[in-house]
């Protein structure tokens, strides 16, 4: 099979974080630093290769609400995340793979307290699963190289795709511009 290597600069966050015990809140600080992801799709099917890694991997590498979120597709609370009122200019990336998912410029204020986007970065970079849990009938949206859980796709967005991705600000990292 032919691949077609992909090389992203993208700014490195490297986390320095200390965990505060009464309320479980984590400081981060970042360094930026050039970095180079490596992407991997297949021209045949169009698909990023896969990260496949153990759940006790995935355990050591997220912390516990991470692995809640992106590997139990748990959700967190309304307006608890770090991301849902961001307003700065960068890129989204998979907390769990560092992949780009989302662009700042395609963020919007949907009020529900969550990060939410019109459209991916890369409709490639990004999953889409029929999600029948609880009665309801909703897409799940996943990580397409980690199958990391991020949140849920619905068709209540503004123009120009009218489409609401609506996205646990724990499955994402931000990386400024």
């Amino acid at each position: 099979m032919k691949k077609i290597l992909i090389y992203i600069s993208l700014l490195a966050i490297i986390f320095a974080c200390s965990s505060n015990k009464n309320n479980n809140t984590s400081s981060f600080e970042s360094i930026d630093e050039a970095v180079i992801v490596e992407v991997s799709i297949d021209s045949l099917t169009g698909s990023i290769e896969k990260i496949d890694r153990s759940n006790e991997d995935w355990k050591l590498r997220l912390t516990e609400l991470e692995y809640q979120v992106l590997r139990e597709a748990g959700t967190e609370r309304a307006f608890t995340g770090d991301l849902w009122d961001n307003k700065k200019k960068g890129t989204y990336t998979c907390a769990g793979c560092d992949l780009p998912l989302f662009d700042s410029e395609t963020k919007f204020r949907s009020g529900t307290g969550w990060p939410s986007f019109w459209e991916p970065a890369n409709s490639l970079c990004v999953a889409e699963e029929a999600d029948n849990a609880y009665g309801w009938n909703r897409v799940e949206v996943l990580c397409a190289r980690c199958d990391g859980h991020l949140g849920h796709v619905f068709e209540d967005g503004p123009e120009p795709t009218g489409l609401r991705y609506c996205i646990n600000s724990v499955s994402l990292n931000f990386v400024e511009n």
